[in-house]
């Protein structure tokens, strides 16, 4: 799936999203590490979008964040 990534912030949650696309229901998610989610595309299993919570906290605490994804980024035309 081609496109551009949304970040978005839910300062009540303290969660960071970054989307392809945004959420629906059919999506499935799956925990890759401590608080951190991903939503998955049903029928490809791509990642369409990543929750990182507690990003705040992280961010105080100078938190190194490693995301245990692949990443083909590129310019979008």
């Amino acid at each position: 799936m081609a496109g551009k990534l949304t970040l978005r912030y839910d300062k009540i949650g303290d969660i960071l999203y970054v989307d392809k696309c945004m959420p629906y229901k059919e999506q499935e998610s799956e925990e890759l590490a401590d608080e951190i989610a991903v939503r998955l595309n049903p029928k490809t299993g791509e990642i369409e979008t990543v929750e990182i919570m507690f990003f705040s906290k992280r961010l105080q605490d100078n938190e190194k964040l490693e995301l245990p994804i692949d990443a083909n980024l590129r310019l979008a035309v």
